[in-house]
């Protein structure tokens, strides 16, 4: 194990933590609302996360056995996300509510790969992480607007899947605009000016972000989440089994592989996140049991700062047999 990379991200780890209690003080002492929380999650989806996106895609130097990486981590948020949901679908009958079963499928899918993720990925692949991660997330906003919603429709009406969303969202479009950017890179550089913009506003993301996770934390019954069985139950799944099964498979997909290393960490590490912030934005929007997505959310978030090192040590290990 590189002992310099596992400090990188528990430092990281460390601060994302700090942040979140400051989200957490932050609602106590109403500096933090329901109104500034709904527009600042609006900034960071509409404005941070396109950004943070396409900064990390024109940041990099035109090559293309850089592009044919990124491809390759392109391919593997196509593949990850219906592994992780079939895992989910299985895990269904754990949670006999019906409506509890949606939002813990939705949420079992679905990580904090890009506000949190990216953050992460940079401590553990220096230079390259958070370029990985712009490909990877392309994977997940399709998946999101198709799987994710299919989730959540099921006994409802009023929830429609449309190829529209699946295709043009705050997610992929950007991810869009950055491949072709990162294109340009081939024939001429891209403006300095225009990558420290997106540096700039994308580097809203994680702090936003985590205060808004502790502001939603904030809202809940601290005490229920601790005595919920539901949730011990949940988080366990999600930080735990899950990434422990996505490792091995991992591992066993990529025997012979020159990079097989670096792609088991990636996808151990990917599947270990926290649940999305999207699982309560989308449960509150459709007013699916809006509290238990915020407690699957916090939860996951709380738990995965112990978590997350574990993951990445039993990583490690798995990677290098």
């Amino acid at each position: 194990m590189d002992l310099t990379t596992f400090l990188n991200l528990l430092t990281i780890i460390g601060v994302l933590f700090m942040v979140m209690l400051v989200g957490y003080w932050c609602r106590h002492r109403d500096i933090i609302n329901d109104v500034s929380s709904n527009r600042m999650s609006k900034l960071i989806i509409e404005i941070g996360q396109p950004a943070l996106i396409i900064g990390a895609l024109i940041s990099k130097p035109f090559s293309w056995e850089l592009l044919r990486e990124g491809l390759l981590y392109l391919a593997i948020g196509f593949l990850l996300h219906p592994l992780m949901g079939v895992i989910a679908l299985l895990c269904g009958r754990f949670f006999p509510e019906p409506d509890e079963k949606n939002l813990s499928a939705f949420a079992l899918t679905f990580t904090n790969a890009a506000f949190i993720g990216f953050p992460i990925l940079a401590a553990i692949f220096p230079g390259k992480g958070p370029f990985y991660g712009a490909f990877f997330v392309v994977g997940f906003n399709v998946y999101v607007w198709t799987f994710g919603i299919w989730l959540l429709s099921r006994g409802r009406d009023d929830i429609k899947l449309t190829p529209k969303k699946a295709l043009l969202n705050f997610g992929t479009v950007p991810c869009f605009i950055g491949l072709a950017l990162y294109l340009l890179k081939a024939v001429a550089p891209t403006p300095t000016l225009l990558v420290d913009f997106c540096g700039y506003l994308g580097n809203l993301c994680m702090p936003i972000s985590v205060l808004i996770i502790g502001a939603l934390i904030a809202t809940q019954d601290l005490g229920a989440i601790l005595k919920s069985p539901h949730l011990y139950l949940f988080n366990t799944i999600k930080l735990i089994v899950l990434p422990l099964i996505v490792c091995v498979i991992a591992k066993l997909v990529t025997l012979g592989f020159a990079n097989s290393y670096e792609l088991v960490m990636f996808c151990t590490v990917i599947s270990a996140l926290p649940s999305a912030s999207t699982v309560a934005m989308l449960a509150e929007l459709y007013g699916i049991k809006p509290g238990y997505a915020a407690q699957a959310v916090g939860s996951s978030s709380i738990f995965s700062v112990a978590t997350l090192p574990l993951l990445y040590f039993i990583g490690d290990f798995v990677a290098k047999l």
